[in-house]
């Protein structure tokens, strides 16, 4: 059986053929009722109000036709008991049903808003434990599409859809009952109009979940323009690339124009199909009708009745239609959700994670077993046969020309990615048996992208440890040279940093990154070119650093100045995903003049003169 239907592989596809639509179909449902089961008690409740509030609108007619057939014709005869109860039992009726009305719209708007709640929860919750190789080709926008516009068409059919369709349906088949009851050889010429509906809605409902399907893509492509474009609006007003995005803006804008105008066509054809059946069945049966109570075949109360009930019969088939609209739009959201949902992350936390062993000395213990490792099945090769073993407490710095692999080493370790091959331990234990709670908190990685978030710079180096009191988040700033210019800030550790840190330099960034490392106090750091936003001065101060944030704890340090190498007990020049020289700083500079490392030495110490 294809799996090319399976999470997120079917999302851009418009057309699908009928056996994927009804896995695609059938995987909504099931999310579906997941969110409502929860819920059912409450279901029942809105079910059971709209029931009787349909029953107490349908009293309405039958209380006309028995004011003009025996009311009316008592009371011009002196007696108006009949006439009074025939209006107080409309007057009920009516009351009746608004109040239920009322009662219904409370119950189905919190049911509707739960589920809501429950779904934008579900999406966030799951999109966060995705692996870090599903973000990196599944774009943040598509993630916010799916918690904004997808949202929004599952809202409007819960909260405005479901109570028309609902009521529509009630009607209509209460109203075909009544119909029936009143004169059922005109009954049956009204239901014999259905024949044409019924086809025209599976028409609709076919056409409408393709576009549909095309509407939920064309926003997302938009969301996806536009946040990538805010994201990067740096690097658009430095290129000067506004009028090209305004352009591609543009294509997308009216790509989502061209693909509702089809969506609003079929609204249009369906609808108008409809109340074209409707006012021609309306004027059968007056003309069939007059005639029938001219000749004394039919009461006029009785005919009133039939015509204000047809009436209802074909306005709730407007409703029905609205129904079919947003559900189509719904499906197709919904469609996206589930396949979002169904993801997995190929980090996969175990099923049964076993314990790091108590630590004996400072820091832990790495080693990589035959590990080979590629990106994708159709990528090349990053890592192939490779093996180390780094000592506990031990300082390694990884080399090497951009490519080589060095990251690639250090997100392994931070089991961002699994290895294809063998395996990458800590003190023996595989990452993979190590439950992620434990990993996060022995291993901590700082990239070459110090990202804070909006919030106090107390906040940020917090996020390192959120239990740690205000005096420990100081002496983190402290112990990497960062409380200078955190103390200097307008407001100190409570100076707001702004979205993504905006508000302080890069080299600043790096050091409240660094900071908060350090508070986390991991059992092993890995530094991925963490120094290279530093300017010299700054460089060197957290060089100074380093070496108490390093002191009993293993590190790999993947840098390219040298002035950060040389701290380091080891180096491994790495080339091609395998190590070519592996030795410490001063022998690998010494022992072999015209080796990698001392040819990268050298250069280095030239370009300083």
């Amino acid at each position: 059986m294809s799996t090319d239907w399976r999470g997120v592989a079917a999302e851009e596809v418009d057309e699908v053929d009928r056996r994927t639509g009804l896995m695609l179909q059938a995987r909504s449902r099931r999310l579906l009722a997941s969110l409502l089961r929860p819920h059912l008690a409450r279901v029942a409740l809105a079910l059971a109000l709209v029931v009787t509030e349909n029953v107490a609108s349908l009293a309405g007619p039958l209380m006309v036709a028995a004011a003009i057939d025996a009311g009316i014709p008592a009371a011009l005869g002196g007696d108006t008991t009949v006439l009074l109860w025939c209006v107080g039992g409309y007057l009920a009726a009516a009351l009746g049903s608004a109040g239920l009305r009322y009662l219904f719209l409370n119950v189905s708007g919190r049911l509707g808003q739960d589920v809501l709640i429950e779904l934008r929860q579900r999406i966030f919750v799951h999109a966060q434990r995705l692996s870090l190789s599903f973000h990196e080709s599944y774009t943040s926008g598509k993630v916010i599409s799916r918690l904004t516009s997808d949202i929004d068409a599952i809202k409007d059919m819960l909260d405005e859809s479901i109570e028309g369709m609902l009521s529509a349906l009630l009607s209509v088949v209460g109203i075909g009952i009544m119909l029936m009851v009143l004169d059922l050889p005109m009954a049956l010429l009204v239901l014999v109009g259905f024949l044409p509906l019924i086809l025209v809605t599976r028409w609709f409902y076919r056409r409408s979940q393709h576009t549909y399907r095309g509407t939920s893509a064309a926003i997302a492509k938009i969301i996806v323009q536009f946040v990538e474009t805010m994201n990067g609006i740096r690097a658009v007003q430095a290129f000067r690339r506004a009028d090209r995005n305004e352009s591609i803006m543009g294509e997308l804008n009216e790509g989502f124009r061209d693909a509702n105008q089809r969506a609003f066509g079929l609204v249009a054809t369906f609808t108008m199909t409809v109340r074209m059946v409707g006012n021609l069945s309306l004027a059968l049966v007056l003309a069939i009708g007059a005639a029938r109570v001219i000749g004394g075949g039919m009461e006029l109360g009785v005919l009133t009745a039939f015509t204000l009930y047809l009436r209802r019969f074909y306005d709730p088939l407007d409703d029905m239609a609205m129904f079919a609209n947003a559900y189509s739009s719904a499906s197709a959201s919904l469609e996206k959700i589930s396949g979002l949902l169904e993801e997995s992350p190929e980090v996969n936390e175990p099923a049964d994670p076993v314990a790091l062993p108590a630590r004996s000395g400072g820091g832990r213990a790495i080693s990589f077993t035959g590990v080979s490792f590629r990106y994708g099945p159709d990528t090349p090769v990053v890592l192939p046969e490779f093996d180390l073993t780094v000592p506990a407490g031990q300082t390694v710095a990884l080399v090497g020309a951009t490519g080589a692999g060095k990251s690639t080493i250090a997100k392994l370790v931070a089991r961002f990615y699994d290895p294809t091959t063998g395996a990458v331990a800590l003190d023996g234990v595989d990452l993979r048996r190590i439950a992620d709670a434990d990993l996060r908190g022995a291993a901590v990685m700082v990239t070459q992208e110090a990202f804070l978030f909006a919030g106090s710079v107390a906040d940020n180096i917090g996020l390192g440890r959120p239990d740690a009191t205000r005096a420990e988040v100081e002496a983190a700033a402290r112990a990497v040279g960062a409380a200078e210019f955190v103390e200097a800030l307008p407001e100190g550790y409570d100076t707001d940093v702004r979205k993504r840190g905006g508000r302080l330099s890069a080299g600043q960034r790096q050091l409240v990154a660094f900071a908060r490392a350090f508070l986390a106090d991991p059992d092993v750091l890995v530094l991925d070119e963490a120094t290279s936003s530093l300017d010299i001065p700054t460089e060197r101060a957290v060089q100074a650093a380093l070496e108490s944030v390093l002191a009993d704890r293993t590190a790999l340090i993947i840098a390219h100045r040298l002035s950060t190498v040389l701290i380091a007990d080891r180096v491994l020049v790495v080339e091609d995903g395998r190590i070519v020289e592996d030795g410490a700083p001063a022998d690998l500079v010494d022992g072999r003049a015209g080796g990698r490392f001392a040819t990268l030495h050298r250069t280095w110490l030239e370009s300083l003169v």
